[in-house]
């Protein structure tokens, strides 16, 4: 029986009934009070594909906890559709809005004494929210993903959300017309569900079920799939199982289940972001790791999984070639992968994968053996050099050149970026700098999808490089350096570079410099002052007040 369960008990039995009666009102009847308490964190909107569906699933949670002898308690927590801010000053809210769903689900959870706590979420932040607020609370918790869109089709490819913004790279340069742009918009997203490739919430969703948060499989179904309902109700019998054996979340999430998310990450070509994520949730629950870990599993792990961003296949292709336990089973028999870690289904990792093959069907092309890798090295590299003396995270892979030095075109928004790219001003060999977008200087450290997908477009993917202290989209590819730290507006060296240096963007020797004398860095750091903040007050102020640098994971408590 949960502490908080024993609190509850002592100030509403009987003779202290003032509680009991309010309970009585939502639905508790007398044989009731005895039963766990469960919270169902429910992130439905209609603000985005991704979250559109969850209601239904929470109402098949709702019926599995009762089936299971639970109480459920359902109450609502917010979503930021990072795609459709994508490019505008709304972005700037989407990494705020982690913390927002992690306090908010924090806040419930603890304020109703509850035994347990079921979340559902389908876009970006929904999950590392989510996975923050359980480290903290260190109940017994499972995480049911809303699932993943079916991709939408277009002259005998498929297409993705990444495909709209890419199109508007094409048209500006002449490469379609403006009937095919509108054909490609109307197609790319066909229903409910999340971004189709691995991109940032499949990517997160993918390491929540590594880590064993969430159940086998669950992490590439698609959203409008009966077996998606099924999931969410298998999901509430097991977080009740949790509850009477006490499998609490920091049994589970511990520095094997964090390795285990990482080489799942660099198995499955996934998102830059999970390396800010990852470490957000290890420091809420307290499992040391750092920007290294990642650099040193990535010289183990090689990229297995032909997916988007770059690749072929989406996440509804990976699921049909056997999911998440499929590529996890081969990491296992290549011992890149702790079998003996827990998971919330009471087995370990090793347990549940044990009736799976060591290497994939070869009727499917999708997930490639452990010798007939995508790339031999995972894609996600760690940057450091005079520019990123905390780390940069880039990444290396898509494309064949994985250096540049050249001149530096700076910019000191991601608009006034945007507007060179769709107005040609980029050339091959430039290294283009966005910056004071980060944690602090945006504030929020907004994605820079439109302009790398319109880069991408207009055939300058993996002829120049971006640099910036803001964040990429999980569907952002070509050569990329994200997360500089410290970042701009914070006295970070990416502040004093000028139009024109010459900057060295090298994924082999992991570096990230400035090419200028250290005297003439003197000159400028002495003759810098800090800009004034974007945000005075309100939520965004706040936030740039509390936020960590983003080699920590952007924290902000």
């Amino acid at each position: 029986m949960a502490d908080n369960r024993r609190s509850r008990e002592v100030t509403q039995g009987v003779g202290r009934s003032p509680n009991r009666a309010l309970l009585r009102a939502t639905g508790f009847g007398d044989g009731d009070f005895e039963k766990p308490v469960v919270g169902v964190a429910n992130a439905h909107s209609t603000i985005t594909p991704c979250n559109m569906g969850l209601g239904a699933l929470a109402l098949r949670a709702e019926e599995g906890l009762r089936r299971a002898g639970a109480m459920p308690q359902t109450f609502g927590t917010i979503t930021i559709s990072d795609g459709i801010s994508m490019g505008t000053q709304g972005m700037k809210y989407s990494l705020v809005s982690r913390e927002v769903i992690a306090d908010s689900i924090e806040t419930v959870v603890n304020g109703q004494s509850m035994d347990g706590v079921l979340a559902i979420g389908g876009c970006d932040k929904n999950m590392p929210g989510a996975m923050i607020a359980m480290a903290r609370l260190d109940i017994p918790s499972v995480f049911v993903y809303g699932g993943t869109i079916r991709p939408g089709r277009y002259k005998d490819r498929d297409l993705t959300i990444v495909s709209s913004f890419e199109a508007v790279g094409e048209y500006c340069a002449g490469r379609i017309d403006g009937e095919e742009l509108l054909e490609i918009e109307r197609r790319a997203c066909p229903g409910a569900g999340s971004c189709g490739g691995m991109y940032t919430a499949n990517t997160m969703a993918s390491l929540i079920e590594a880590m064993g948060m969430s159940l086998p499989y669950s992490s590439t179904m698609a959203a409008e799939d009966p077996e998606k309902g099924e999931s969410a109700e298998r999901s509430a019998e097991v977080l009740v199982n949790a509850i009477k054996k006490q499998i609490l979340p920091r049994h589970i999430l511990t520095r094997q289940a964090f390795e285990n998310a990482i080489a799942v990450t660099m198995s499955v070509g996934g998102s830059t972001n999970a390396v800010l994520h990852l470490l957000a949730i290890a420091h809420a629950a307290r499992v040391p790791l750092s920007i290294d870990d990642f650099e040193s599993m990535r010289r183990r792990v090689p990229v297995l999984c032909d997916l988007k961003p770059w690749g072929r296949f989406v996440a509804t292709d990976l699921h049909r070639a056997g999911g998440i336990p499929r590529v996890m089973k081969i990491l296992l028999a290549h011992g890149v992968l702790h079998g003996e870690a827990l998971t919330v289904t009471g087995r370990t990792v090793g347990e549940i994968l044990e009736e799976i093959p060591p290497e994939p069907d070869r009727d499917q092309e999708v997930i490639r053996p452990w010798g007939e890798p995508v790339f031999e090295q995972g894609h996600i590299a760690i940057l450091r050099g005079n520019l990123a003396p905390e780390g940069a995270v880039a990444k290396v892979t898509g494309f064949e050149r994985r250096s540049i030095s050249g001149p530096a075109r700076v910019f000191d928004s991601e608009e006034a970026c945007m507007e060179a790219i769709l107005a040609r001003k980029i050339r091959e060999g430039d290294v283009v700098v966005i910056r004071y977008e980060g944690p602090v200087g945006g504030p929020g450290m907004r994605e820079m999808l439109s302009p790398t997908a319109a880069l991408v477009g207009e055939g300058l993917g993996g002829k120049v490089a971006l640099i910036t202290d803001g964040r990429f989209s999980g569907g952002t590819r070509g050569m990329v350096v994200g997360h500089v730290a410290p970042e701009a507006a914070t006295g970070g060296l990416i502040a004093l570079v000028a139009e024109g240096d010459r900057i060295t963007v090298d994924a082999d020797r992991s570096l990230l410099q400035l090419e200028v004398p250290e005297e003439e860095i003197v000159r400028r750091r002495e003759a810098f002052r800090l800009p004034p903040p974007r945000s005075q007050r309100g939520v965004l102020a706040k936030y740039a007040r509390l936020v960590s640098s983003a080699s920590r994971g952007a924290v902000t408590g």
